[in-house]
């Protein structure tokens, strides 16, 4: 029966798995998770720490006699039972294949879509999209796996159904809501199983299903990042008031330099055009927070000004002259910055398609008015001549669909594959 310290900060999910093996087995763990004994950021930098674990990160577990492991994986499969573990050789790969799968397939994803709803990453819409797909496949293999079989692997709980139940955690209780979940029954039946025996239970406490998918929180990201701290200290600094300065006498005081004539105001290249109903930033909020496909999409052409705004294709003229990905890439945003002007009349979604050495740029634009808007301003024309520009009828299917996939980043497009999109919004 294994024994020793566990070295983690509270709450941690990769630990779960290791206390929760350690529940079935019998392995006696000391957790060592809070100041003074450990202090993550600090503990783990220290050169006894890093002695015994070189990678100075956690779970780490020093066994009481001696032996020195880190990776949440390695420890679990340490502190377990051999039931939990694989019966055999056959299902010990098993164990391993589902253990590495909900690293593999389930965390990357979950942490993408989870992590911004928790205030500690900044939301990305284009990745939440694509992550929300991917849990969608994972929960499709899992449930067709689980269609006949009780656990995952044999007839027992086994380490491959501890850790990817701890995966999926974060998920069923942040955003997996009732409506998103109810396809998958078998994983649901099998979920639930787990957290109620009492071996999760006393780890993970009473877990709470999901009942409304939780967003992203602008305002508990920018606190828990500190922008808060600063936004408020910024305000202080304001309100201090400025110390007078004293004042001079000069019996003959010198004529003061005539002040420079104040910068010619420079016209807002829309300001001809009638006004429109349709209201961009609501726009915009939509297609930010809300589901593209059902909710953002479906906005758009229900509030669309065909008379106020008009609807474009670009497509790169020099695909010969795409190398690496990351460079293409870093054009499409080049260029939006330099639009920085433009937003709050326009909105893109750009796509790259292919993959180094073979790739080629497209998107579609809409904005204000019905000619080319970068014609409008000098500031504007900088990047514009390396498209051509099509306008596209707003009434015709092929424009419905282009919207659809450029706005949701994925589809046919015509045989290409998309290897990554960013918005101009």
């Amino acid at each position: 029966m294994a024994a020793g310290t566990l070295y983690t900060y509270p709450d941690n999910f990769r630990a779960h798995k290791i206390q929760i093996a350690a529940e079935y087995s019998g392995a006696r763990l000391k957790v060592v998770s809070e100041p003074p004994e450990f202090k993550l950021g600090e503990t783990n930098k220290t050169d006894a720490f890093l002695n015994k674990f070189p990678v100075g990160k956690v779970p780490a577990f020093e066994a009481a006699d001696g032996t020195c492991i880190f990776e949440s994986n390695a420890i679990a499969y340490y502190v377990a039972s051999e039931t939990l573990r694989g019966a055999n050789v056959k299902d010990q790969a098993h164990v391993l294949q589902w253990t590495n799968f909900a690293d593999g397939e389930i965390l990357p994803s979950a942490a993408t879509w989870v992590f911004p709803t928790l205030g500690i990453m900044q939301y990305n819409k284009q990745n939440t999209e694509r992550a929300k797909q991917d849990i969608k496949n994972v929960l499709t293999v899992l449930n067709n796996h689980l269609k006949t079989r009780t656990y995952l692997v044999g007839e027992r709980v086994t380490l491959a159904d501890i850790a990817v139940a701890c995966n999926l955690l974060m998920l069923y209780k942040q955003v997996l809501e009732p409506g998103f979940r109810q396809s998958y029954g078998n994983v649901n039946r099998w979920f639930t199983t787990l957290i109620n025996q009492k071996e999760f239970k006393e780890v993970l406490g009473d877990v709470q299903l999901c009942e409304k998918m939780a967003q992203f929180d602008a305002k508990k990201f920018k606190d828990l990042q500190g922008g808060g701290d600063k936004k408020e200290k910024k305000k202080e600094e304001k309100k201090k008031p400025e110390k007078k300065q004293e004042k001079k006498v000069e019996e003959k005081p010198k004529a003061e330099a005539a002040a420079p004539p104040p910068a010619e105001k420079k016209k807002d290249p829309f300001a001809d055009l009638p006004q429109s109903k349709f209201d961009m930033d609501e726009f915009k909020r939509t297609y930010s927070n809300q589901d593209t496909l059902t909710v953002a999409i479906p906005y758009f052409w229900e509030h669309f000004d065909k008379e106020g705004y008009s609807i474009w294709y670009s497509e790169y003229k020099y695909p010969e002259d795409l190398k690496m990905t990351f460079m293409s890439c870093n054009l499409i945003a080049g260029m939006f910055q330099r639009l920085d002007k433009l937003r709050k009349n326009a909105f893109a979604s750009v796509c790259l398609f292919g993959e180094s050495n073979k790739s080629t740029i497209s998107g579609i634009w809409f904005w204000r008015g019905q000619k080319l808007a970068f014609e409008l301003s000098e500031d504007w024309q900088i990047d514009y001549e390396s498209y051509s520009w099509t306008k596209l009828d707003p009434d015709a299917e092929d424009t419905k669909k282009k919207v659809k996939e450029y706005f949701m980043q994925e589809g046919d497009f015509d045989g290409q594959e998309v290897n990554q999109g960013k918005v101009f919004k």
